[in-house]
């Protein structure tokens, strides 16, 4: 559990320090003047980069995660990500490199992507795949609550040092900081987890036959119905969380005119509140089952899709505090029972592949453009569009989860 957390943690504290960023700086920084609003809307265009490259991490690290084993393809991918996310600290801007700074950060993105691909799915086997009987929920938990931690670490260090620094040092070389804080946490990560072992289940699969030649292959062949499945239910938990952060941060310090303090202030305290839903959403995934309790987080997100309008586009920063604990709670609940939830939709021996493939893509339809779209909207037609599509996707998954069945043969 501690080793599934850790490297979650760090990993989702390298994707978040760039959504920052890319909502907050580099607009400006990497793209052509034009505009403000293009600026950022080609900054959240990097971020849905990522989740181009997610599956692609899914399908690498996944077949070999199913092929040789959980702990060196976690080590690997963490690599890979800390790699990246460290490297984008030396990165010239566009006022000093034209479009190569623009292309490099495009491809270190890419790289980001890849290693958190491959991450989430090893990291909730890891968990899942030691839980005692009746603990899965809970266990599959633990690496979800990776989201909120690096979410909490990535922006208090951007709010920490926003207080600290001037917004013109911020600005030109303050936002390196936290990318490069990212080569310590990764080393931290490793020594954790070069300590594992192979999981249980991993282990047994291997006594009963030899690995699959091709995982992914297996998975289309013989469980698309379970991929797809994976695939829309965790639309919503993307979607919800993408308007809650990203596009609520950059729309929310211009068009809304709330002071970028104060709103990363707000989001950092309603992420506290995401991570007790995630904590109560393995709780009731061991009472009830994983499946249910994220139809009760779709149900909850459709309603909080109609708040977003009137109370964070109110001008009141507490209304907006509001509504982003109102929805960072039902994200909880949409995020916290995935790590028992999708990998109980396959057996072991494609486990790792599976998980990851849906899981990714799910992000693809959820959260790729979401940002963009969101954007998009607001300033044509403003808060409420926004709103529905929130909502919209949150029904795509509740409707998903009510006709899905998990394979009870798979949960060992």
């Amino acid at each position: 559990m501690l080793a599934s957390l850790v490297g979650t943690a760090v990993e989702f504290y390298d994707f978040y320090v760039y959504a920052t960023a890319a909502s907050l700086f580099f607009g400006p920084l990497f793209f052509p003047s034009s505009d403000p609003s293009a600026q950022l809307l080609l900054s959240y265009a990097t971020l849905g980069l990522a989740f181009v490259a997610r599956p692609v991490g899914a399908a690498l690290f996944g077949h070999f995660g199913d092929r040789v084993g959980r702990k060196s393809t976690l080590v690997a991918s963490l690599l890979l990500m800390g790699g990246s996310t460290t490297l984008i600290a030396f990165l010239p801007t566009y006022a000093q490199a034209g479009w190569i700074a623009s292309l490099l950060l495009c491809l270190l993105r890419f790289g980001q992507g890849l290693g958190l691909g491959g991450e989430w799915g090893g990291a909730a086997l890891l968990a899942v795949e030691n839980a005692p009987p009746g603990w899965r929920g809970r266990f599959g938990m633990v690496p979800q609550l990776g989201a909120p931690v690096g979410f909490i670490a990535a922006n208090g260090f951007f709010l920490l040092l926003g207080l600290i620094l001037p917004n013109e040092a911020m600005r030109e070389w303050g936002w390196r900081i936290p990318f490069l804080a990212s080569a310590i946490l990764v080393a931290v990560g490793l020594w954790v987890r070069l300590k594992l072992t192979e999981t249980p289940a991993f282990a047994a699969a291997l006594a009963e036959a030899p690995p699959e030649a091709v995982p992914i292959a297996t998975m289309a062949r013989e469980h698309l119905g379970a991929t797809v499945a994976g695939t829309l239910g965790v639309v919503a938990c993307f979607a919800l969380y993408y308007i809650s952060t990203a596009f609520a941060l950059g729309y929310g310090t211009t068009a809304l005119g709330y002071d970028r303090n104060d709103f990363l202030l707000i989001q950092l305290g309603a992420i506290f509140f995401m991570a007790g839903g995630i904590a109560l959403a393995g709780i009731a995934s061991d009472r009830f089952d994983p499946r249910r309790t994220l139809i009760g987080g779709c149900a909850a997100t459709i309603v909080a899709g109609f708040l977003l309008a009137p109370m964070l586009g109110s001008g009141s920063l507490l209304l907006a505090f509001l509504f982003l604990t109102i929805a960072l709670v039902c994200m909880g609940f949409c995020y916290g029972p995935l790590g028992a939830w999708l990998p109980g939709l396959f057996p072991p021996q494609v486990r790792y592949t599976g998980a990851s493939i849906a899981f990714n893509v799910g992000g693809i339809l959820g959260g790729a453009l979401t940002p963009i779209f969101a954007q998009a909207m607001a300033e044509h037609y403003g808060l409420m569009p926004v709103g529905l599509y929130c909502s919209g996707c949150a029904a795509v998954s509740l409707v998903t989860l009510l006709v899905a069945r998990g394979r009870r043969a798979s949960q060992r």
